[in-house]
């Protein structure tokens, strides 16, 4: 296995969270399965750090990210890590109603913390999923994006 950050934050969502089947497990047995699935210990320890900050996002508000219709502003760091496609499928989940802008806030940072130099589309995906159903009343829009990126794949060129 890879075991980059983001390939255990999906093991972990395909297998824990996208089924309401089993419950994920406290933090050191979920650790320890997935050393036992082969994901390097440094690695699944930054992971689940994710996960934890992630759970944390719920209940904070993010200043002046809840008002509608306003105009985010890229931070020069920002810029630097996040490619124009990527802000614009950001600036799309926004306008399709997918994501509000206090959750575009959360996707941004957790997007942020992954392990990749300049993330990519496909990643920003991802942690636009694990984002949307880490919080509860977000299964409208979950569909919503689900509908999207199908759609795109759809009409994809071959």
């Amino acid at each position: 296995m890879t075991g980059s950050m983001l390939d255990i934050l999906i093991y972990v969502f395909d297998r824990y969270m996208l089924e309401a089947g089993p419950d994920v497990p406290a933090r050191a047995q979920l650790a320890d399965d997935l050393t036992r699935a082969g994901f390097k210990h440094a690695s699944v320890e930054r992971a689940l750090d994710w996960l934890t900050e992630l759970a944390w996002q719920h209940d904070r508000t993010v200043s002046g990210a809840t008002r509608a219709g306003g105009l985010r502003v890229f931070a020069d760091s920002e810029l630097a890590r996040l490619s124009s496609e990527c802000r614009g499928l950001l600036l799309r989940l926004e306008r399709a109603g997918i994501l509000d802008a206090q959750r575009r806030e959360i996707v941004i940072e957790r997007l942020l913390a992954l392990d990749a130099d300049e993330p990519d589309t496909e990643q920003l995906k991802w942690v636009v999923f694990m984002v949307l159903s880490s919080q509860p009343g977000q299964v409208p829009a979950f569909e919503r994006l689900e509908g999207l990126t199908s759609a795109a794949r759809d009409h994809a060129p071959h």
